[in-house]
């Protein structure tokens, strides 16, 4: 079966990613072409860079870093959820890719985004992140806009967030699939 993270990119408290992560998840257990599995980055400790070669080389040296690599590599594919941060992703997810290489290659992901204007430069900005990473990031994309998507701190996703996000989930199933051959 086809196992895809759902990565919770924010460790800010209060964060509304909560509430997007879980929407992501109660929509994706509705499917059987797949498992989904939450990644809460605040529930792992990452701190700043700090293995002395470089990812690509696959040498880590600290149990942090190898306990990251095995949760990376056990998934075929990813959902990311992030918010924006001074028009970019939040440095805890760039930190978290960063850390791995090889883990994160020729694998899938989708992108759900919010913000004051849906997070889109973040989302941006990660799929050049992602594509250094050898990861294909598929084209569709869920967009929250923190002051018309959210009320109270409540996630309130229109009938098009949901829509979107069956094309991000069908796209990273498929994609996942499709490059399987070339992790074996």
């Amino acid at each position: 079966m086809t196992t895809i993270g759902v990565i919770l990119a924010s460790t800010r408290p209060g964060r509304k990613g909560e509430a997007v992560a879980r929407w992501v998840l109660d929509e994706a257990g509705q499917r059987d072409d797949a498992t989904f599995e939450l990644v809460d980055l605040a529930d792992h400790h990452l701190p700043a860079i700090d293995e002395p070669f470089p990812p690509a080389l696959g040498r880590y040296t600290l149990d942090h870093t190898r306990a990251w690599a095995s949760t990376v590599a056990r998934f075929d594919g990813y959902v990311f959820v992030t918010p924006e941060y001074n028009h970019a992703m939040p440095g805890s997810l760039k930190n978290a890719l960063d850390r791995v290489y090889a883990e994160w290659n020729t694998k899938a992901a989708g992108l759900i985004s919010y913000g004051v204007e849906g997070g889109i430069r973040a989302a941006e900005q990660l799929r050049l992140v992602l594509g250094a990473l050898r990861v294909a990031d598929v084209g569709p994309h869920v967009a929250f806009n923190i002051f018309t998507d959210f009320d109270a701190g409540s996630l309130n996703p229109a009938d098009r967030h949901r829509d979107a996000l069956t094309r991000v989930l069908d796209d990273v199933v498929a994609w996942s699939k499709a490059l399987a051959p070339l992790r074996s």
